[in-house]
C-alpha cells in the first residue's frame, strides 16, 4: 500500500466552505488533473496526497476498500461542511477486465467541488501552490489505426454475430481502438473544457491519464440511496429535425436494440437486487438525446440494505451487460478472444469515493488514454445475432467523434 505524502502520519484534512468559484475546470493546473463534472458542477483536484495502483484479480475492489479505510480511516478531518464529497476524496479508475493491471486509486492534495449551490475546498497536507500554465492547443491531430483495422473489425463483429446465432450467447459488447498524435503535448484541461461544454449531460471525468465524457452513470450512492442510469441502444443523430425524430423512434421500435438494452436491465436488476432493501426499474426506456447520437435510456433506484460503500456497489455491477454482455462470463471471454486488444481503463468503473463511501462511478465510454503527444480514443457498441459490421462500424466511428472533437475542437 502507497501513500505519497512522505510520512506515516494520518493525513491532516480540512475542508471549508468557499464562494462560488465560478468556472471549476479554470481553476486546474496542466499537471495531472482529477475532474468530475456534470452541468458545471461536481469535483475537481489536484496533487497527490495517497496514491496506489490497485493489484489486479476478482478481489480488486475489496482490495481497494480495504486500502481506502487504512489511508482515510486514520485522517485527522476537519470538515466544515459535511456533504457527499467533502472532506478526503480518492479518485478512481479501474481496468475494464479485472486481469489487466492498471487500476489506480489517488486522494488529491486540493479538491475544489460545488453542488447545489454550496462550495467548499478541501486540502490533505500542507497545501502547496500549483502555478497556473496557459492551455495550449495540440496542434494538427494524426490518426492511426489501433490494434485492429476498420476491415479486420467488421470481420470480428460477424464472428461474433455468428456465434450468437449459434446460441453461444446473447449479446457481446466489441470496442475499437484510435491512435491519435498531436504535434505538441496534449494538455488534458483544454480537452476537459471542451467535452464539458459541448456535453453537459455527460459527466466529464479526469483520472490518472484516463480522459473523456461518459452519459452512463454506473452508481450513485448518497447514504443507503442509490441510483444508476442504464444505456444500451445506439443510433447517430439524424442530418435533419425531421431525420432525428425518425431515427429516434426507429430506435425505440428496433426489436435488436429493445432486445440489448432488456438484457443490459436484466442483469443490472440481477446485480443489484441482493444489495438493495427496494429496487425500481422502469418498464419502458426513455430516449436520451446527445449532441452525437441517441440512446434507449433507463433510470434505475434503490435502497441499500446493509450501508454497503458505492465501492461494493461497483464491484457489484462491474462488468453490466452494457459494456459486456450476456451471459457475462461467456461474453468476457468472446471479448477477450476476438478484440485482440487490452482495454485499459475504457468500459471500466471511473469516478470517486469519499471517506462515508459515498460517491458516484460511471462506466468510462467516449474516453481515450493521454499521454504526452498521443491519446489512445476507445469506442464500441452492442453485438446481436442480427447485427450488420458496416452498422456496426458506423456506430463506433460516431462515438470516436466525442473525443476527436476534444482534440480538434
Amino acid at each position: 500500500m502507497s501513500v505519497a505524502l512522505g510520512t506515516t502520519r494520518p493525513l491532516p484534512v480540512r475542508t471549508t466552505p468557499v464562494g462560488d468559484p465560478g468556472d471549476l475546470l479554470a481553476s486546474l493546473p496542466k499537471t495531472a488533473p482529477f475532474a468530475w463534472i456534470r452541468h458545471g458542477e461536481g469535483l475537481v483536484g489536484w496533487g497527490e496526497a495517497a496514491r496506489v495502483e490497485v493489484p489486479p484479480g476478482p478481489r480488486r475492489f475489496a482490495w481497494a476498500r480495504e486500502w481506502l479505510a487504512e489511508v482515510l480511516g486514520d485522517a485527522h478531518i476537519d470538515d466544515a461542511v459535511k456533504t457527499p464529497g467533502s472532506g478526503p476524496v480518492a479518485f478512481g479508475t479501474f481496468t475494464f477486465d479485472e486481469n489487466a493491471p492498471g487500476s489506480t486509486l489517488i486522494v488529491p492534495r486540493t479538491i475544489l467541488a460545488r453542488r447545489d449551490g454550496r462550495a467548499w475546498l478541501t486540502t490533505v497536507g500542507e497545501p502547496r501552490l500549483q502555478p497556473f500554465t496557459p492551455i495550449r492547443t495540440p496542434g494538427r491531430i494524426r490518426y492511426s489505426d489501433g490494434s485492429l483495422t476498420a476491415p479486420e473489425w467488421e470481420h470480428i463483429v460477424a464472428r461474433a454475430s455468428r456465434r450468437i446465432r449459434a446460441g453461444e450467447l446473447e449479446k457481446v459488447v466489441l470496442a475499437r481502438d484510435l491512435l491519435a498524435t498531436a504535434e505538441r503535448p496534449i494538455d488534458i484541461r483544454l480537452l476537459l473544457a471542451r467535452l464539458s461544454r459541448r456535453y453537459p449531460e455527460c459527466y466529464t471525468f479526469s483520472v490518472a491519464g484516463l480522459v473523456g465524457a461518459t452519459p452512463e452513470l454506473l452508481v450513485r450512492r448518497t447514504g443507503k440511496h442509490i441510483e444508476s442510469l442504464v444505456l444500451a441502444g445506439t443510433t447517430p443523430r439524424g442530418t435533419s429535425a425531421a431525420d432525428d425524430v425518425a431515427r429516434g423512434a426507429a430506435l425505440f421500435a428496433s426489436e435488436k436494440d429493445r432486445h440489448e438494452h432488456e438484457c443490459a436491465i436484466a442483469s443490472v436488476r440481477q446485480t443489484l437486487a441482493p444489495l438493495c432493501s427496494s429496487l425500481h426499474t422502469p418498464d419502458e426506456p426513455e430516449l436520451l438525446v446527445l449532441p452525437n447520437v441517441q440512446h434507449l435510456a433507463s433510470h434505475v433506484t434503490g435502497r441499500l440494505a446493509d450501508g454497503a460503500s458505492v465501492l461494493d456497489v461497483v464491484a457489484a455491477m462491474h462488468p453490466t451487460a452494457a459494456v459486456g454482455g450476456t451471459p457475462t462470463g461467456t461474453a468476457i471471454e468472446v471479448i477477450r478472444e476476438l478484440e485482440g486488444m487490452n482495454r485499459a481503463g475504457y468500459a471500466g468503473p471511473v469516478g470517486w469515493i469519499d471517506a462515508h463511501g459515498d460517491g458516484e462511478w460511471g462506466i468510462a465510454l467516449r474516453s481515450a488514454v493521454v499521454e504526452g503527444r498521443r491519446a489512445r480514443l476507445f469506442a464500441g457498441g452492442g453485438i446481436m445475432g442480427n447485427s450488420d459490421p458496416a452498422s456496426e462500424l458506423a456506430e463506433a466511428q460516431a462515438k470516436f467523434r466525442v473525443m476527436q472533437y476534444a482534440l480538434e475542437g
